[in-house]
């Protein structure tokens, strides 16, 4: 009896990550061994930088509120550990976005924050 094998799901299936390589330099595009190979190289670097992109915008943020907090006389450890002794639960998303875009709003923050440090 001769073999079977599904031509179509095979082919389907190849041409499928084909079309994911599409923007690929040289034979990463077309040679489906190397082409397979990008493909999966390329799904573990979107996997661990989908992780490693939220320490990256951290530490963004920390550098917004120094440079800030630098501006008002006192440093970044120094603010945040006056919001903490304060209580004042505030992150450092919505302070750095307070530090770039309201500058009057994140003095009166660092104000309250160093009242009684």
């Amino acid at each position: 009896m001769p073999r079977s094998v599904n031509h179509a799901a095979s082919r389907e299936r190849r041409r499928k990550l084909l079309k994911q390589t599409k923007g690929y330099f040289g034979r990463r595009k077309n040679v489906w061994t190397v082409a397979k190979n990008a493909y999966e190289k390329g799904m573990q670097y979107a996997y661990r930088d989908r992780k490693k992109k939220k320490s990256n915008f951290r530490a963004l943020w920390i550098q917004r509120i120094n440079a800030a907090a630098r501006i008002e006389g006192v440093s970044y450890s120094k603010l945040m550990g006056a919001l903490h002794a304060q209580n004042i639960e505030i992150n450092r998303k919505v302070l750095a976005d307070l530090a770039v875009n309201h500058p009057e709003a994140f003095k009166a923050v660092v104000k309250k924050a160093m009242s009684a440090a």
